[in-house]
């Protein structure tokens, strides 16, 4: 296979198969969408899918040579709606680069018939579907909750006495990351506390 400078001055292998997670909370397991996928690189996203600011989404389009190939789980994890999925697809394929969605079976190389370019339409539009009934859903699951009474919103990530640790060892100056890391819990969550709280 032919060599590709990357930076460092190291040289790398044409043909490489590149795995892209998104998780859209801290909370999901990542490990499980390519599982079992023989990838040589991994670039893994915790961010909403409308989020546009993925930087490691954008960290593989850079990677990414003429004869990689780059692997999905599915096709609302690359993109959150039918026309950025098209975009990011012809983007890709345009440069050589192969795409394969595992959930859906399917693969674009660029030298598609128009059937495949049918499929990766009608497909993308199934997903984009399923995503606003799975919301649709969510909120009416929620609306009969809380008139049965039964919802009362996210549960706590801390209990009063851990907030009270987290403002104790914040008012004596410890880094934040460091007592988010041992609470387990993201920083956002820790400065949502202090703002709640103060």
């Amino acid at each position: 296979m032919a060599e590709r400078p990357v930076s460092g001055g190291r040289s790398v292998a044409t043909g490489q198969r590149i795995g892209y997670i998104r998780v859209s909370t801290f909370e999901q397991n990542a490990d499980r969408q390519l599982d079992g996928q023989a990838l040589d690189r991994t670039f893994t996203d915790k961010a909403a899918g409308k989020d546009v600011n993925r930087p490691q989404l954008k960290a593989l389009l850079a990677f990414a040579r003429d004869g990689d190939t780059v692997v999905v789980h599915s096709m609302d994890r690359l993109a959150r709606n039918l026309d950025d999925l098209r975009k990011l697809v012809q983007s890709l394929t345009g440069r050589g680069i192969r795409i394969e969605f595992v959930k859906e079976s399917l693969a674009f190389s660029g030298e598609d018939s128009p059937m495949a370019n049918l499929m990766l339409s009608v497909m993308g539009a199934f997903a984009e579907f399923e995503r606003v009934l799975i919301k649709e859903r969510q909120r009416e699951g929620i609306a009969l909750a809380q008139k049965r009474g039964a919802y009362r919103g996210r549960k706590r990530a801390l209990s009063d006495e851990m907030v009270a640790e987290l403002h104790r060892r914040v008012g004596v100056g410890e880094p934040k990351a460091a007592i988010a890391r041992d609470l387990g819990i993201s920083r956002e969550t820790l400065y949502q506390y202090l703002r709640t709280n103060t």
